[in-house]
């Protein structure tokens, strides 16, 4: 059957479901002020200073690039515990086209994204024609992956000293030359576009409407005639492609593409996405939600660095607001 059926309007459930997501970045917003308030006010000589901010933009750009394809992910009720590691994968073929291959920046960029929307591809494949459960499913990408990165490179970073101007992909400043009081690294002005791109494709697509609808019931989109599985793989590849744009943005951030780096960097994202406000049982969501989670968990290992709280307490302290995030996300539903 044709699988442009068209998604009805809105039930009262949805509306309510939508007024708890407006509430939840109201008071996501809210908690990122509240943090930026407090360490400004213990510690202004070393929070509130313009390096720390653009060094907060920065640290913010790859883990919100990631929390960006959680997104629709989770929004669908499903995971992918594989982008981090899918992120240092597409650095690494990056690396090998542009490096070893001697490719064009310019060719090689696609090529970057073009493998990570083929690995999503294949994971959303998995999912549904084989019908493993998407956290076994990419949680054995995940070990494929990282396995291929350190065969592939010989366990050797890749340098991209001789790729002219790639640096400048995540640490050049074109809008210094455009506005010099603004002078944003060319990381967090790509981080900005993708979200505005992701916010278009959830809000304004096809795409994002089916997103929204299998996350909410998915036996029913199946049964009103649409091919929820072809759908499903159109959005596990379109998250493998935004990997590919974080693989670029860490890669140039470092200069090199780092084959043993990434693990680790799925639960921030998975951190920043349930603290915006997206539901772990899928259907509800919002790319807004997601950066300002993405800023929160920025702002808090930067405010707790400069306080010098031992690493290990920083990660104590991510997993209790992951598990409170969650738990006010259950009450939520359940008032819902």
């Amino acid at each position: 059957m044709s699988s442009t059926t068209t998604i009805s309007s809105p039930s009262p459930r949805t509306r309510i479901a939508w007024s708890g997501q407006t509430k939840q970045k109201l008071l996501a917003f809210a908690s990122l002020l509240a943090l930026i308030v407090v360490f400004s006010v213990l510690k202004p000589d070393a929070f509130m200073t313009t390096d720390n901010f653009i060094g907060i933009l920065q640290s913010t750009t790859v883990v919100g690039v990631l929390a960006l394809a959680s997104t629709f992910v989770i929004i669908t009720a499903g995971i992918d515990l594989s982008v981090g590691v899918l992120m240092t994968f597409c650095a690494v073929m990056g690396g090998m086209a542009m490096v070893n291959g001697g490719l064009p920046m310019w060719l090689g960029i696609p090529i970057t994204i073009g493998v990570g929307a083929l690995c999503g591809a294949i994971s959303g494949l998995i999912i549904t024609k084989l019908r493993v459960p998407p956290f076994i499913a990419t949680l054995g990408m995940m070990m494929l992956l990282k396995g291929l990165s350190l065969i592939i490179t010989q366990a050797k970073p890749i340098y991209f000293s001789d790729v002219e101007g790639f640096e400048n992909i995540a640490l050049g400043s074109w809008m210094e030359n455009l506005i010099p009081v603004l002078p944003l690294p060319n990381g967090v002005v790509i981080f900005i576009l993708v979200a505005v791109l992701c916010y278009i494709i959830l809000n304004k697509t096809v795409l994002g409407r089916y997103t929204f609808a299998i996350g909410s019931n998915e036996e029913a989109v199946r049964l009103s005639g649409v091919n929820v599985n072809r759908w499903k793989v159109w959005i596990y590849t379109l998250a493998g492609g935004i990997c590919g744009v974080a693989g670029l943005l860490i890669a140039s951030r470092l200069n090199s593409a780092q084959p043993a780096l990434g693990q680790g960097y799925e639960l921030d994202a998975i951190a920043a996405v349930v603290i915006g406000g997206t539901s772990l049982s899928g259907g509800v969501g919002t790319i807004v939600g997601t950066v300002i989670g993405a800023f929160i968990m920025s702002v808090l290992v930067n405010g707790l660095r400069i306080m010098s709280v031992a690493q290990e307490w920083q990660m104590v302290l991510t997993g209790l607001i992951i598990i409170l995030a969650v738990y006010t996300d259950n009450l939520r539903r359940t008032k819902a």
